[in-house]
């Protein structure tokens, strides 16, 4: 029975899309927690200057930030190349062959479970809609309205990295002395503990493991970092 109220579910890509979007928000930000947690807690390994480790923490969080985006502003823009070059080919060979390319969407349609008749139908009909976005979609997975955007991503990376790392910035810097390094760890597992479970729901995976090799990678980078400031403070380096 329907209640009259509208339907506004999000389904398959566009859901699949925010899901991707999610994972790599957690992502970015654990990234930005465990790498600059590493480096202020190797920094007071040697030394409890207030100064001193927020100038290397920022300067963390900042080559950090920009090195996550212009990676995946790269790599974003050539996934994008390569989405265009693919549908490049597809336009030409729907010009030059439009027969084989029917052909081709009625046998990809039909190994979905249609019926090879109704396929061919669907076919026909999508190409007579839109033939190239039919192919986009069905063939290369691609929707070519809504190409993947490398600024988009670019920014994203570059906020998330920065939300993970200021956590343990602040951490370090604003307790007295005494406090940092213990606010400081319990801080950033806590967090890693977050993220281990948000990525692992978001991907329908079991959360403890997850939540285990996060809070236990993230302890490990602590305890090398700071094991090598502690020597290199103590060796007068």
């Amino acid at each position: 029975m329907s209640d009259g109220t509208a339907h506004d579910e999000p389904h398959g890509g566009a859901l699949g899309t925010r899901l991707n979007w999610l994972r790599a928000a957690v992502l970015g930000a654990n990234d930005g927690i465990v790498s600059t947690a590493g480096l202020v807690v190797g920094v007071a390994g040697a030394t409890d200057d207030r100064g001193t480790l927020l100038t290397a923490g920022l300067a963390g969080l900042l080559a950090g930030s920009m090195s996550m985006a212009a990676g995946e502003y790269v790599s974003v823009s050539t996934q994008r190349d390569s989405e265009k070059a693919a549908l490049a080919v597809e336009k030409r060979e729907l010009r030059e062959q439009p027969e084989v390319e029917l052909a081709e969407l009625t046998a990809l349609l039909a190994e979905r479970g249609l019926s090879h008749d109704v396929a061919r139908e669907a076919a026909e009909q999508l190409t007579e809609r839109d033939a190239l976005r039919a192919h986009a979609r069905v063939e290369l997975g691609i929707d070519p309205d809504d190409l993947t955007n490398p600024w988009h991503a670019a920014w994203a990376s570059f906020v998330a990295f920065t939300a993970g790392a200021l956590l343990p910035l602040l951490a370090i810097v604003l307790p007295p002395a005494g406090w940092r390094l213990a606010v400081t760890v319990g801080s950033v597992l806590a967090a890693l503990a977050l993220t281990g479970w948000s990525s692992a729901r978001l991907g329908a995976a079991a959360s403890r493991p997850a939540v285990l090799r996060n809070v236990l990678g993230g302890a490990l980078a602590m305890a090398v970092t700071y094991g090598a400031g502690a020597l290199l403070g103590a060796a007068g380096v």
